[in-house]
């Protein structure tokens, strides 16, 4: 499946906010379907599972069990069962115990994988169990992912829980942004092009949503649910989040401080580098805001030769985030 240039800057940019992640009895009456936000998959959560706030999905309260969610075009489904053979599953750690195809309530079709993740520390510690469930639609395909500690959630209340999917329209993009777990109160002239996640968004300047050679500047704003690093390792971690960015090379730094504003703690950086796919010289900014239960990160990027005008834009766009 072909992938934008823009879609993978874009996932390149958020690549160190990647989070790893660790029922209703027969015959009763269904529950309305709950949605993490800005998605179109559904569920009825078993016993003790919330939407969670680090990813896609939901997530046992008291942790061990967690059920996440990612949307790929409706034409991936063919590919994915195609590919998603026992022999690559366990290459990706998957032991596949059984396999069925299911049709769901809606009529819909799913092909449902369930089987055993071993566990290699501590040795001898019991297999996470796990189910791979792929959803076919029209208009999208569903991978959730499924997975447990032994006794966080029975195979029972997560099968029933994943058999539950329901898949929603297609939200419109302002919908996606308002699902945002921030709100972007002055845009600058930018407009939102994508959501990723449920927990970032990706902006523009220009009329393209597609672009080569980065035409158009881009920022990506972006709220992890991570414990943020003690003020001493800040400036090592914000260089690190901005150097694993791949699309880029040659960072020269010109400028990076730590800062109080608004009452929280904040880390910018400013620095030039060059654009691999297309050679072009950019300036990258990037701007982190430490909270007590995270930390919220915006990148962007322009065109050298279009720095004056674009980066104070950029910072004006930060400074009105509210959470």
């Amino acid at each position: 499946m072909p992938t934008s240039p823009l879609s993978l800057r874009a996932l390149a940019l958020l690549s160190c906010l990647a989070t790893g992640l660790l029922g209703l009895p027969a015959g009763a009456l269904a529950a309305d379907p709950v949605y993490p936000p800005g998605s179109r998959f559904g569920f009825e959560p078993a016993k003790e599972m919330v939407v969670s706030r680090r990813f896609t999905g939901f997530e046992r309260q008291g942790g061990g069990a967690t059920v996440s969610v990612v949307e790929l075009p409706p034409q991936a489904y063919k590919d994915l069962t195609a590919n998603f053979t026992d022999e690559n599953l366990k290459s990706q750690g998957l032991v596949v115990k059984s396999r069925e195809t299911l049709k769901l309530a809606d009529g819909r079709e799913g092909l449902l994988f369930t089987g055993e993740q071993p566990i290699e520390q501590p040795a001898g510690a019991p297999a996470l169990h796990k189910w791979v469930f792929l959803v076919s639609d029209p208009t999208v395909t569903g991978i959730i992912i499924g997975q447990t500690l032994p006794a966080a959630e029975s195979d029972e209340a997560m099968r029933t829980m994943l058999t539950s999917v329901r898949v929603r329209p297609a939200l419109t993009l302002d919908q996606q942004v308002a699902a945002l777990p921030f709100r972007i109160t002055e845009a600058a002239g930018f407009r939102p092009v994508r959501v990723l996640g449920g927990n970032s968004v990706l902006y523009t300047d220009g009329p393209k949503d597609q672009m080569m050679n980065l035409e158009q500047p881009i920022l990506v704003l972006a709220e992890a649910v991570q414990p943020a690093p003690p003020a001493e390792q800040r400036d090592a971690f914000a260089k690190a989040a901005l150097y694993s960015n791949q699309t880029m090379k040659d960072f020269a730094i010109e400028r990076s401080q730590s800062f109080r504003q608004n009452g929280a703690d904040w880390h910018e950086i400013v620095a030039r580098a060059v654009d691999v796919p297309s050679g072009t010289p950019v300036v990258v900014s990037q701007t982190i805001r430490f909270q007590p239960d995270g930390y919220f990160r915006a990148v962007g990027v322009v065109r050298a030769q279009d720095r004056e005008a674009v980066l104070p834009r950029f910072r004006k766009v930060v400074d009105s985030v509210a959470f």
